[in-house]
């Protein structure tokens, strides 16, 4: 059964999903980790692949960029598509002083200036927390690959380009680990629905730290150590 923005029928994905932002990292993996492979979305140029990664099933699939966007895509995944675990495998800006270009981060949680959590009308504020399962893994993974790692707090902004120059100290003040954009209705979405979901992050450039930023193209194709830990663990 396809839906408005997926393709793909029933059985095409995998019970676990590794989600990238950009649907050109999602191709680049695919082709270069995985065997058997074959795409089985292109609506919007949202491109989505299933193959095997150690005789493992395993899909990939792009999730565009911001709450709205992964908020679709992962909603119909876990309920249109029988997907159980979705892994989002992005990039994300530093702010704070120990994490530095290149760096992984394994989010234990998401904070937000989003209202994606309105629609549950919940009494209070909800807490987003990534699968500890999925999270422990990830750990054990990264300490068995020797990757410099950080497992903490970040933010999901609504907003790249921010009228406020000092948001991102506020955040910063509170410990936060790093910025992206996505995260948090992810972990919502998951919760709601009884699923798993974990995001892996390679730190692409830093709000803090005087460090070159990565380039789109090495965005795309050489942040291998976060990617092979989600294979690992798919």
């Amino acid at each position: 059964m396809s839906t408005p923005h997926n393709e793909a029928k029933k059985g095409d994905f995998a019970k676990t999903v590794l989600m990238p932002g950009d649907p050109l990292r999602a191709k680049y993996l695919a082709e270069h980790y995985l065997e058997n492979v074959r795409q089985v979305n292109g609506v919007r140029g949202m491109l989505g692949f299933t193959g095997t990664y150690k005789g493992k099933e395993v899909s990939i699939m792009g999730s565009g960029m911001g709450m709205p966007s992964i908020g679709i895509y992962s909603y119909e995944l876990y309920t249109e598509y029988d997907v159980e675990n979705i892994i989002r495998i992005g990039s994300a800006g530093s702010i704070h002083k120990d994490v530095h270009i290149r760096d992984v981060i394994i989010a234990q949680g998401a904070s937000t200036d989003s209202n994606f959590a309105h629609q549950y009308e919940l009494p209070g504020t909800f807490s987003a927390l990534s699968s500890y399962e999925l999270l422990e893994k990830a750990v054990n993974c990264a300490k068995a690959k020797n990757v410099h790692y950080h497992v903490g707090n970040i933010l999901s902004s609504d907003l790249f380009y921010h009228a406020d120059v000092e948001t991102n100290k506020r955040w910063q003040n509170m410990g936060l680990l790093g910025v992206e954009m996505e995260s948090y209705a992810l972990f919502c979405t998951a919760a709601y629905l009884g699923k798993k979901a974990l995001t892996l992050l390679t730190v692409s450039d830093s709000l803090v730290n005087d460090e070159p930023d990565t380039t789109a193209e090495e965005r795309e194709k050489t942040f291998t150590d976060m990617m092979e830990i989600a294979l690992e663990i798919a």
